[in-house]
C-alpha cells in the first residue's frame, strides 16, 4: 500500500506526497485534488520504472489517504 501524506499549506493549497517514491508531489486547491494528482503520478512514476527495469515498493492495495 502507498501512503498519500497530505497536508494544508498557510497560502491555501493542499500538498499530498508518496514517501515510498520519492519525487511525487502534488498540489491541488483541495485536498481531493491533491490526493488525486499524486495517485495519478504515483502510477506514472511506477510504470516508467517497470518499463526501464527498475524496482517499485511491494504492495497489497494500490493507496491510503492519511488525514
Amino acid at each position: 500500500m502507498l501512503r498519500v501524506e497530505v497536508e494544508h499549506e498557510d497560502d491555501g493549497r493542499w500538498i499530498a506526497e508518496v514517501a515510498e517514491l520519492p519525487g511525487v508531489l502534488a498540489y491541488g486547491q483541495a485536498r481531493e485534488e491533491a490526493v488525486e494528482r499524486a495517485k495519478a503520478l504515483s502510477l506514472r512514476v511506477m510504470a516508467d520504472r517497470l518499463e526501464h527495469g527498475e524496482a517499485i515498493p511491494e504492495m497489497g492495495n494500490v493507496f491510503a489517504a492519511q488525514p
